[in-house]
């Protein structure tokens, strides 16, 4: 239960395409995710402040700076690290990691207001896309929070099933919203590949636990998503190497690696896995 807790650290920036990120200046946004791959989160903060000016309204201009936030945190502690999803030995007995009081102080702002923005949005009108969307980025952005820094791995479990609801909402209104299925994949996943009495009490839970489908939506972020589609190729390629696909998972991360050549992760985990090329 916890390594699939763990793994929703991948849904970080876990859901969506916001609706007003579609036009000509979410160009913006998009940048600002791509920094964040690219380890670049001081140009990335830089990017939503700009666009924070233009839609101050907007909640994903505070969730954008939540995910950068937590990003940074992810990478000065290593949480990155694929060994770490692999090996459920070393996961279970892992280190409670020491969080940057500064960032974390920042983090909780930035998801609080997301929050509030999103309400007063959604006030206004209740099916705001992009509103919808930001309070399941924020959900996701607390459970990875919950989850990987603070060790609390039943809060992640409640916030983790909150956005997958929320997500599956989404994608009964908006189906071509593909960075959505994340959300939902991602809990099928993690939770379909523990033993099966662990299936049969997350299911009693109302978690989701079908692996195969969970792998089947990755694929329609990884395929067709945008600001996601990095994230679900990662995940793929845990998958692949958990599930010993070395070429599946060296095709993988040799992509991220000549799309993202500042972010030494995934030369790191070629490496690991003894790729060649």
């Amino acid at each position: 239960m916890k390594l699939r807790v763990l793994l929703c650290l991948l849904l970080l920036s876990l859901i969506a395409v916001p609706h007003s990120a579609e036009g000509e200046d979410g160009g913006q946004i998009r940048q600002a995710f791509g920094r964040m791959y690219d380890l670049d989160f001081a140009g990335a903060h830089r990017d939503i402040d700009a666009w924070q000016k233009v839609h101050p309204e907007d909640p994903m201009g505070p969730a954008a700076h939540a995910a950068a936030f937590l990003f940074t945190e992810f990478d000065r502690l290593g949480i990155l690290e694929t060994q770490l999803f692999t090996d459920d030995d070393r996961f279970e007995h892992r280190k409670k990691p020491s969080p940057d009081p500064e960032i974390e102080k920042q983090f909780q702002q930035a998801v609080d207001a997301t929050d509030d923005l999103a309400r007063k949005a959604l006030a206004k009108n209740a099916h705001d896309i992009n509103a919808q969307f930001a309070q399941v980025l924020s959900l996701g952005l607390r459970s990875d929070y919950a989850a990987l820094i603070d060790k609390r791995d039943l809060a992640a479990i409640r916030y983790t099933k909150q956005s997958r609801l929320l997500a599956e909402q989404l994608l009964q209104e908006a189906p071509e919203r593909y960075d959505a299925y994340l959300a939902v994949g991602i809990e099928n996943y993690l939770s379909g590949i523990k033993p099966a009495p662990v299936r049969w009490l997350l299911q009693m839970g109302g978690v989701q636990t079908d692996k195969a489908q969970g792998l089947h939506d990755l694929r329609l972020t990884a395929a067709h998503g945008d600001l996601l589609a990095p994230f679900a190729r990662l995940l793929l390629a845990v998958a692949a190497l958990r599930d010993r696909d070395t070429g599946q998972a060296c095709s993988l991360l040799g992509g991220l690696a000549a799309e993202f050549p500042q972010n030494p992760l995934y030369r790191r985990e070629l490496q690991r896995s003894r790729c060649s090329g």
